[in-house]
C-alpha cells in the first residue's frame, strides 16, 4: 500500500469543480483516516499539486476546461502513475469503456452513497 512516510496516512488528491462535492467528499474521506487535498480543476492540480505526494487520485469526469479524461492524459504525459477513481453521473457504457482504456481503477456514479468511495480508495491503495 502506498502511504505517506511522515503521517502514516494514505494521501488522496481530489479534483471536482463543485465546491460542495469537494468539501463533502474530503470530509468523508478524512473520517476514514485518509489525508485529502482538493483542487477545483485539473489545471489547478497540474499547476499547484505535488503529484508525487499522492497515493490515489479521485476526479470528476465532467469539469469545465480540462475534463477528467484530459487530466488523465496530461498526467500520463508527465509519467504520473497512481490509482485513479473517476466519479460522474450518469455512468454510461461509453464512459466506462473510455475510463478502462485510460487505465482508471474504478468509475463510481454520483451521488456517492455510504462508504463506497472510501472503500474503493482503500481497495485501490491495496491493489
Amino acid at each position: 500500500m502506498r502511504q505517506a512516510a511522515t503521517s502514516g496516512k494514505a494521501r488522496v488528491h481530489l479534483v471536482d469543480d463543485d465546491r460542495a462535492v469537494r468539501d463533502s467528499l474530503k470530509f468523508a474521506l478524512e473520517l476514514e483516516g485518509l489525508a485529502v487535498q482538493t483542487w477545483e480543476s485539473g489545471s489547478h492540480l497540474l499547476s499547484d499539486g505535488d503529484l508525487s505526494a499522492a497515493d490515489c487520485l479521485v476526479l470528476d469526469c465532467k469539469m469545465p476546461g480540462l475534463d477528467g479524461f484530459a487530466l488523465i492524459e496530461a498526467l500520463a504525459g508527465r509519467k504520473v502513475t497512481l490509482p485513479i477513481i473517476m466519479i460522474t453521473a450518469p455512468v454510461t457504457d461509453v464512459v466506462r469503456r473510455k475510463a478502462l482504456a485510460a487505465g482508471v481503477y474504478c468509475v463510481l456514479e454520483k451521488p456517492l452513497l455510504d462508504s463506497i468511495l472510501s472503500d474503493t480508495v482503500h481497495r485501490a491503495l491495496a491493489h
